[in-house]
Parts: structure tokens; C-alpha cells; sequence
């Protein structure tokens, strides 16, 4: 299968590797607002995204890497990013944020659960790494309700000069 074929649906949503069609997408909502408990920054010129995103192509083309734009499945929508990093490794790590206007529907969650069951017939890890700021109540339900459980917390400085409190919590797979 080539990459570009790549799709994952769930019942809400589809996630697909990401690519510069997106690039206005991705610009316009992934914000300051919302990088506030996070480690990047938002970007400030559009060229800066585009950047993110050919390194994120060229990540998944190398293999070990899943950067996906998460879209709604009955508009084809934008709704955010996810990605499954470290692929080739037993510690895979995922990763998402959802744009602003689409908090509070459970996509995350969804785009969580929808990538974490592709792991599980996939992949061959021992745990899956979650690592989310202390503050950021909405993230840390996602790998709850994945099973997961903090394992290490650890200080931190994000790109924007934000203080954070990291809380890396370990999935386990679900046994067939």
C-alpha cells in the first residue's frame, strides 16, 4: 500500500497522512490559544507550517512516523492533527490537537481510540507513550480512557517559553 493510500475511518472521522493541502488548515488553527499546555509553538508565517508539514511527509515516508490530518467523515472537514511517532520502536508515542472550534465532540478521543486499535493490529510495542501537561483535564481523559497510567512526570519549558508539568502515562495493548 502506498502511504498516500493510507486511511484510517471510525465511526465520525477519518485520519489520513498529512500533506500540504492542508497547509492553510493547519495555519489558521493551530493557535497560541490552544498551544498553551503543549511543546510546539503555533506558527507565526504560513511558510513555517509548510515546513512542519514537509518534515512530517517526509517523517512518514521514511517509516517510523504517522503524522495524519484528522477530518471529518461525512464533510471531509479539517478538525485537526494526530500522529503515532516512533512507530519503529516498542515505545511508540502518540500525539493529537483538535482545532478550537471543534472541542467538545469527542474527536480526539475518537482520532485516539481509531489509532490506537490500528497499533494494536499493527505494531508490535510494548506500551504507548502519552505525555500531556497536568493542566490540560480534557487531554488526560483521552489516555484514561485509553487504560493508560502515569508512569513519570517531569518539568519542562514548551517552544512559547510555557512553563508545563508533563505527566507521561503508559498504554498498554489490548490482549486479543
Amino acid at each position: 500500500m502506498k502511504l498516500e493510500d493510507f486511511i484510517i475511518e471510525s465511526t465520525n472521522i477519518v485520519l489520513k497522512p498529512t500533506n500540504l493541502d492542508y497547509a492553510e488548515d493547519i495555519f489558521r488553527s493551530f493557535t497560541p490559544e490552544l498551544t498553551i499546555y503543549m511543546q510546539p509553538k503555533a506558527a507565526e508565517k504560513i511558510k513555517e507550517t509548510i515546513e512542519y508539514i514537509n518534515g512530517s511527509m517526509a517523517r512518514n515516508a521514511a517509516g517510523g512516523n504517522l503524522g495524519l490530518v484528522i477530518l471529518k467523515k461525512e464533510s471531509g472537514e479539517f478538525l485537526g492533527n494526530a500522529g503515532l511517532h516512533h512507530t519503529d520502536t516498542k515505545t511508540p508515542e502518540l500525539g493529537i490537537w483538535v482545532k478550537k472550534a471543534a472541542h467538545g465532540h469527542g474527536y480526539g478521543k475518537e482520532a485516539m481510540f481509531a489509532l490506537k486499535k490500528w497499533a494494536d493490529d499493527n505494531l508490535d510495542y510494548e506500551y504507548i507513550l502519552y505525555p500531556v501537561d497536568h493542566r490540560n483535564f480534557a487531554s488526560r481523559r483521552i489516555p484514561e480512557a485509553l487504560g493508560g497510567k502515569v508512569f513519570r512526570e517531569y518539568d519542562s519549558i514548551g517552544q512559547s517559553g510555557n512553563q508545563m508539568h508533563t505527566l507521561e502515562y503508559r498504554i498498554y495493548k489490548n490482549k486479543k
